[in-house]
């Protein structure tokens, strides 16, 4: 299975954490006021679970490899 991140833009609250602790996987819409996924590599595993643990929404599913 290979790795997926996935953000539910209907419940994000638009924090930024995510971006905060990920910027090389997680971007910001200045316009939409939501995070969004850039890309799916470029913060190891672990990184990537802080991000999601960081979620005050709960928002984003993280399926690694």
């Amino acid at each position: 299975m290979a790795r997926e991140i996935t953000i539910d833009q209907e419940e994000c609250l638009g924090c930024e954490s995510c971006v905060e602790i990920c910027p090389d996987v997680f971007g910001f819409d200045e316009s939409e006021q939501k995070a969004y996924v850039k890309q799916l590599e470029g913060c190891d595993d672990d990184v990537i679970r802080e991000a999601v643990d960081s979620c005050p929404a709960g928002c984003i599913t993280f399926i690694p490899e």
